[in-house]
């Protein structure tokens, strides 16, 4: 059986593969080159551009690329992808086909073979097959344009170091990148759950999880060391959060509608994005972009303003196929190369419920028990015409319509167009469930109510919605769509707290006309109210002890205090070091101090009502020992 560190090792090594980029090209002796040298190096002329493009850069080399085609648009806009990024586009495919191992050798072994299991490329011939000859010409140009960027381009020089040579890209990797891109969030926090199956304190800690509706992530001292190690730089350059709202034209200072967004993604070199300005005959735009994908995922053209968060969905199931018969299973094998080493061969078994994750050996399982993964990202979704329809849209209505087929990873999208309108969709495929398992994450595959919801999918037109609400703003992030939307369908597991949104409302509804430097500050506000309501909670625990609360001068400190985490805050510090000191004495023993629990959605749902159960003794020394 495998640890559940092994998860952590899997996406530790992908990102840490994007995160060593810089230092490697520290470590070659080539001379560092400037704006001027690097553009001169950018292919000018080459196959597949039809009519001359102008591509304008400004002191970032930020570009803004002007076509008179579409076809040349996608052409250059694959050439500017594979100029900024070729390195980091390489390794997500890398990443995505299951490759490491060609790079890092054996270590990176049982990732490439989950990631293989895993198929992101499984419903790329059915995808391409399906789309309209305006996304097919569309992202052929792009593919001729970032192949031009590779194999004729100078080589980045990270490339000597890690082993790699340019190799020309297909519609289908393009398609398996973004498949990389749609992951469900929740893959973490499932397969984590695994390893905890079958201990005895399992089914309470699964009860508090949903709950508390966090997701779950064992403690650090399950993982090998290499494992703890990854982990931390995940937490280190993968903080998640995204925020949008919107805002009315009837509260808004200039009398249009606002918008704004922040994907809230952590400091990473090469950056997760790439900011690009673009006009051709059927769009002109600026916008944010996932590196070899020709697709705007957040942005503003001449008539709509988009922005997203991830909904957190639950867009997967893990079925347990160990009592299938033995004709339900597929079985292949493998071949992975491995970088100064020998090629291994791994095998490979899929169901009609989905590959089994279990053959892995980074993924738990009990003695015995195969266990299928079933995603939406197996489903033939087409994410690309979707977002390229989001970017031509003229209203929020066309805006709206464009994400009938979008399928991963889910999102709330939200919206402000020209003429006043504001509104939000439920941008995802998911399986039509009448709820979530209560005892066990894992499904019976042989049971017919459990793998119904997979014969019938909802999409955004069955998903909640909402247009031009009635107070005039809209915000998301990350929340719970039963904040917003009346009887939402079950959609997910895990959310983030409502803390966050309900501050952008609170901040949204405090003035009666916005302006876009109220919605800038919006992005900088260090106010959490839950934090606040949680601190008044442990000051009048500790006010209740026999003889009044120790640390008088300490706590004064916290009094009176809103919650506010600003980087002077001495009230914030304090109630940091209350709770360094007080979550990790009410963790279930054998913890370390550490595991799920520690996680806010935990904290804000269950310490004071932990600390309440205590006897009262107990309760006492524990509050004491905290100060």
């Amino acid at each position: 059986m495998a640890s559940g560190g092994g998860i952590r090792r899997w996406g530790g090594l992908a990102l840490a593969a994007l995160a060593m980029l810089p230092g490697c090209a520290g470590l070659l002796a080539r001379p560092e080159l400037g704006p001027d040298q690097r553009l001169a190096i950018l292919p000018r002329q080459g196959p597949g551009l039809h009519r001359p493009v102008t591509i304008r850069w400004n002191d970032h080399l930020v570009p803004w690329i002007e076509a008179e085609t579409d076809a040349d648009l996608g052409y250059a806009l694959g050439l500017v992808h594979g100029h900024l990024r070729g390195t980091q586009i390489a390794l997500l495919r890398m990443i995505a086909r299951g490759r490491l191992s060609e790079i890092a050798g054996p270590v990176a072994l049982d990732i490439d073979h989950a990631l293989r299991i895993l198929d992101y490329g499984q419903a790329a011939p059915e995808v391409e097959r399906r789309w309209p000859k305006g996304t097919r010409d569309f992202v052929h140009s792009f593919v001729v344009g970032l192949n031009q960027a590779t194999l004729r381009g100078r080589p980045p020089p990270e490339f000597t170091l890690l082993g790699l040579t340019p190799e020309p890209y297909t519609p289908a990797d393009i398609l398996a990148i973004g498949r990389l891109a749609g992951s469900d969030i929740n893959w973490l926090a499932l397969f984590s759950l695994l390893a905890e199956r079958g201990k005895p304190a399992f089914a309470r800690l699964w009860q508090r999880t949903l709950e508390a509706g966090a997701s779950l992530l064992p403690p650090e001292d399950e993982a090998s060391p290499q494992g703890a190690a990854l982990n931390r730089l995940l937490s280190g350059v993968s903080r998640s959060g995204s925020n949008a709202v919107a805002v009315a034209p009837w509260r808004s200072a200039s009398g249009g509608a606002l918008f704004a967004a922040d994907p809230h993604l952590g400091l990473s070199l090469p950056n997760l994005w790439l900011i690009v300005g673009m006009r051709s005959p059927s769009f002109h735009l600026v916008g944010m972009m996932v590196p070899g994908l020709p697709i705007v995922g957040l942005g503003r053209n001449r008539d709509v303003a988009w922005g997203g968060t991830n909904l957190r969905a639950a867009s997967s199931d893990l079925f347990d196929v160990s009592r299938l018969p033995p004709a339900e299973f597929v079985e292949t094998e493998v071949v992975i190369r491995q970088r100064l080493w020998f090629s291994a061969r791994r095998r490979v078994r899929t169901t009609p419920l989905g590959p089994v994750v279990t053959d892995a050996a980074v993924v738990p399982s009990r003695p015995g028990e195969a266990l299928a993964l079933r995603w939406a990202g197996q489903e033939p979704t087409d994410e690309i015409t979707a977002l390229l329809a989001a970017a031509r849209a003229r209203s929020g209505a066309e805006f709206r319509d464009s994400f009938a087929n979008f399928g991963v990873s889910p999102q709330n999208m939200l919206w402000a167009d020209r003429a006043g309108g504001i509104g939000r969709v439920t941008a995802a495929v998911l399986p039509s469930r009448s709820g979530f398992p209560r005892g066990d994450p894992v499904l019976d595959g042989t049971d017919p109510v459990a793998t119904a919801p997979w014969a019938r999918l909802w999409d955004a037109r069955d998903l909640p919605r909402l247009e031009d609400p009635p107070d005039g703003v809209l915000a998301s992030a990350n929340e719970n769509p039963a904040l917003w939307a009346s009887d939402p369908p079950p959609i997910g597991w895990f959310f983030s707290d409502g803390d966050r949104v309900a501050r952008l409302r609170e901040l949204l509804l405090s003035r009666p006309r916005l302006t876009p430097q109220d919605m800038a500050r919006m992005q900088v506000d260090t106010r959490s109210p839950k934090a606040a309501v949680l601190a008044a909670g442990l000051l009048a625990r500790l006010d209740a002890l026999p003889g009044g609360a120790p640390e008088p001068a300490m706590l004064a400190r916290l009094r009176g205090w809103d919650g506010d985490y600003a980087a002077g805050s001495e009230a914030a510090l304090v109630f940091e070091l209350l709770l360094g000191r007080l979550v990790p004495a009410l963790l279930p023993e054998g913890s370390g101090g550490r595991g799920p629990e520690t996680g806010w959605n935990f904290i804000t749902t269950f310490l004071l009502r932990d600390l309440d159960a205590l006897p009262p003794a107990q309760r006492e020394a524990v509050l004491r020992r905290a100060v």
